[in-house]
């Protein structure tokens, strides 16, 4: 069965509601470092690349990945985990305080070393991974100490927990079952990110999210990464292991959910993918945060599949964030003829600072956009291609009528936005009320600030808050007001 299109209520459920779950994360918290560089010869010791390092960067991995995709989701999130008592644990807790995320359950031993992954990448290839850890049960104190914590958490009110397993020592077979036990006690999801080839360990859980490659590990066979042979994969071991719901990740084939009342496929959105490390964190994150939501099921398989596809086209460990999934969700609403709305300044302002974290030149044009024609699009079009990303503010019907008068617009503000979303080249619509955009261009500030026509650098509203000023020449014979003097003028000759 091929999965439907989900309804508005995804979108909704993620602009509205996501900000309310609480989640507790618990499993192997890890360190990943990767060190940025560039190849230009051989060694002349050993016939290997040399790179010279420009940047190093730190990120979440491991359990602590899936906590900071909850955490951009905009959940409030808890982790729970053990590292150890060092400098790599002091980089996890700065990163963990930027992200937001409550870390009162990392316990913190003296007997171990925190997990930390350190990558060489020369351009956006991955040269080298060196492993810096040490496996093993946790110790009865440690797993007292976070039996305590989830319990306070669990008398408080959570909506959901994941237990991320990297067979690093916190996911053993009793505290797992403890765990899953404790979520059916408060009538909460518990989903489980798996590992290895025995899930007795997971038996009972809501839903289980294996890849490919650990689904056939759990079947105990090399299968195909065809529909027929993944169902069957999966409803052999939800009957065996009696979990609810089964979830494999099949790459360029998408997801597949297995459960006792359906089964269905929900095929891959990427476009383009440069890396799929962390993209399990990413659905186990949506998905449960879904499920916790009360999404239904083929709802939260698609929420979780589109995530997904925004983190395999970026480079290394890359957590989802809520406005950049919304801003999807909503061009693929608009694709699909669904309902319409556009982004918020806040939601703009947080979609625009992520985009310049990863590097990404932003766009910002605006205007009325009363009737687009032609000149409109080849203008817009000029602007994207100066840039990653076009945002358009958008004058509102108040702001158009104070401009030109009681007569325009011809076309209401959200018609109009919806048509400019439809382009390739515009990335994200935003209304603004005021006479200029100003105030909205200083939420969002581009590198770029485009104008149209004759303008002046140091005449464009709002230019103290961007990187920098183009003039973009209209196209010749083009205006809405042109467009409307030939209607009035056929109108009035009989002619239409």
């Amino acid at each position: 069965m091929v999965n439907k299109m989900a309804d508005f209520a995804v979108t909704t459920f993620l602009a509205e509601k996501i900000q309310n779950l609480k989640i507790a994360v618990i499993g192997d918290v890890m360190l990943d470092r990767y060190f940025h560089g560039e190849v230009k010869r051989i060694s002349p010791e050993a016939p290997v690349p040399v790179t010279k390092i420009n940047s190093i960067k730190s990120v979440l991995g491991g359990a602590a990945n899936v906590a900071a995709n909850l955490a951009h989701l905009e959940c409030k999130v808890y982790m729970g985990g053990v590292t150890g008592d060092d400098e790599n644990r002091r980089l996890l807790e700065k990163l963990m305080d930027e992200a937001g995320i409550d870390y009162q359950g990392l316990v913190k031993s003296a007997r171990r070393k925190t997990i930390t992954k350190l990558r060489v990448l020369g351009g956006n290839q991955q040269m080298l991974r060196l492993d810096f850890e040490e496996t093993g049960d946790l110790y009865p104190e440690e797993i007292a100490v976070l039996s305590q914590w989830l319990e306070r958490l669990l008398d408080e009110g959570l909506d959901g927990i994941i237990v991320s397993d990297y067979a690093k020592g916190v996911c053993s077979d009793s505290f797992c079952q403890w765990v899953i036990r404790q979520g059916k006690a408060y009538h909460i999801p518990v989903l489980i990110d798996p590992k290895g080839a025995d899930w007795s360990k997971y038996s009972g859980c809501d839903f289980i999210t294996p890849n490919l490659k650990e689904m056939c590990e759990a079947a105990g066979c090399q299968r195909d990464n065809d529909d027929e042979a993944v169902v069957e994969m999966a409803r052999a071991a939800r009957d065996r292991f009696q979990i609810k719901n089964v979830v494999v990740t099949r790459s360029e084939k998408g997801m597949t959910l297995v459960s006792d009342t359906q089964t269905l496929h929900s095929p891959a959105s990427a476009i383009e993918v440069f890396d799929v490390s962390g993209a399990g964190d990413t659905v186990a994150a949506a998905l449960l945060a879904a499920a916790a939501g009360k999404l239904p099921l083929a709802d939260a398989v698609y929420l979780a599949n589109r995530a997904a596809g925004i983190v395999v086209a970026k480079v290394g460990t890359y957590p989802v964030h809520r406005d950049e999934l919304l801003k999807d969700l909503l061009t693929e609403d608009r694709k699909q003829g669904r309902g319409y709305r556009t982004l918020s300044w806040q939601e703009i302002s947080s979609l625009a600072a992520t985009w310049k974290a990863c590097g990404e030149k932003i766009v910002f044009t605006n205007g009325c956009f009363d009737i687009i024609h032609v000149g409109h699009v080849s203008y817009l079009e000029k602007a994207a291609r100066l840039g990653k990303h076009l945002i358009v503010g958008l004058n509102t019907d108040a702001s158009v009528r104070h401009l030109k008068g009681e007569t325009r617009p011809l076309v209401h503000e959200l018609d109009r936005a919806r048509v400019l979303s439809a382009l390739a080249c515009v990335d994200a619509v935003v209304l603004f009320d005021q006479d200029t955009p100003t105030e909205l261009i200083e939420k969002i500030r581009p590198d770029i600030l485009v104008k149209g026509g004759d303008y002046k650098p140091e005449e464009v509203a709002g230019r103290e808050y961007a990187g920098e000023v183009q003039i973009i020449d209209f196209e010749e014979g083009y205006s809405t007001t042109g467009v409307v003097e030939k209607i009035a003028r056929l109108v009035k000759e009989g002619k239409l």
